[in-house]
């Protein structure tokens, strides 16, 4: 059952790029955050609430959207958007540092509570193993699990609908068929990668390919994309 949350088109904010800001400390922030990633459940059960955010950009607009919804029915709960004008480039591997902002700001809007986030992007399975559902796992102190639609790094090895993907012989994440294209999934914060996988299938719809939280997150993104084009 939708809640009463609605969208509005909120006022524009701006993000200067920090000064100083550079690749060479960008990294050295991700190994900090690679070493303080928890890859243990830290799940308050039963679960009932997941959340789901994903970020789209027009222009220099970045549009922040979370949506939450209910175990075991998946009906949307509720639903938040923010925008943000953002001046941080995108850099490959660097994504986290372009669209935290957004997303944080989307998630604050929430007053539904949530166990578990799901995140448009990648967690371990990342070449610095500290991708962008890291480091907003890290953010909220949530579980977080990254679900990627595009394999950055790995190996993929099929079995049936699901193959562990590995790097440098070690499993990072899994690939799984739940539509009609694979996703990757990967441990973000405070989940073991067999619980990321098990959460992943049980929050998507048959015949989807995404999880539920974050098919409301990216209908809510594509809404506010089209307002600012309008």
């Amino acid at each position: 059952m939708r809640g009463s949350s609605y969208l509005t088109l909120h006022t524009v904010h701006v993000v200067h790029l920090p000064e100083g800001f550079s690749i060479e400390r960008a990294r050295r922030a991700q190994q900090l955050i690679a070493q303080r990633v928890v890859e243990s459940d830290q799940i308050d059960y039963p679960i009932r609430y997941a959340a789901g955010v994903d970020v789209s950009f027009k222009g220099q607009i970045a549009v922040g959207a979370a949506a939450v919804v209910e175990y075991p029915s998946l009906s949307l709960v509720e639903e938040k958007a923010a925008l943000m004008r953002t001046a941080v480039p995108y850099v490959p591997t660097l994504l986290a540092f372009r669209e935290m902002g957004p997303a944080l700001m989307a998630l604050k809007k929430l007053s539904h509570d949530y166990q578990v986030l799901f995140v448009d992007g990648n967690g371990r399975l990342h070449p610095y193993r500290a991708g962008f559902a890291c480091q907003l796992g890290l953010a909220v102190g949530k579980p977080t699990i990254g679900v990627a639609k595009s394999l950055l790094i790995g190996e993929a090895r099929w079995l049936d609908d699901v193959a562990e993907v590995s790097v440098g012989g070690e499993v990072l994440g899994y690939a799984v068929k739940l539509g009609s294209r694979p996703i990757y999934v990967s441990v973000g914060h405070k989940i073991s990668l067999a619980t990321a996988l098990r959460l992943a299938r049980a929050f998507t719809r048959p015949g989807a390919r995404l999880p539920e939280p974050l098919l409301q997150a990216h209908k809510i993104s594509v809404k506010m994309r089209k307002s600012i084009m309008c």
